[in-house]
């Protein structure tokens, strides 16, 4: 049975670096910068499975129009077993994150997952501009 915990408080950072140091989009991420995203997020999901944490995702958001979905990561073991889906629903359903006008995530490999949950391409990606900002020594 998958258990969702909301709130940073409920982290097992060894757990979630190790995963989130290991993917595609923060290989090598410090521990404490895992910690002090997560201290600074407006809502932390993490799911446990037999008392061990297995999936991360963070919200970052003013609460009010706008939130970004990042770090959604399911440990390999669990992946297909309904543990992203989990926390999605809980991110979606958290009463502090209703009527915000736009949700907005990237990723590389898990559209079909995201779609299930309303989420479309942007339809004028060329509005979308990044500021890239070279690696700190203590990413």
């Amino acid at each position: 049975m998958i258990e969702i915990r909301l709130g940073p408080e409920y982290t097992d950072f060894d757990a979630v670096h190790s995963m989130l140091a290991n993917s595609y989009w923060s290989p090598g991420i410090s521990k404490e910068r895992v910690e002090r995203a997560a201290a600074r997020t407006s809502l932390v999901v993490n799911a446990y499975v037999d008392g061990s944490q297995v999936g991360y995702a963070r919200v970052i958001s003013d609460r009010t129009t706008f939130a970004w979905l990042a770090d959604v990561i399911v440990h390999p073991d669990f992946q297909g077993r309904g543990v992203g889906k989990a926390m999605l629903q809980a991110a979606f359903d958290d009463p502090d994150h209703q009527g915000l006008r736009r949700w907005v995530l990237a990723t590389k490999d898990a559209h079909s997952l995201y779609e299930k949950f309303g989420f479309e391409p942007i339809p004028n990606p060329e509005h979308w501009m990044i500021r890239p900002q070279k690696p700190s020594p203590n990413q």
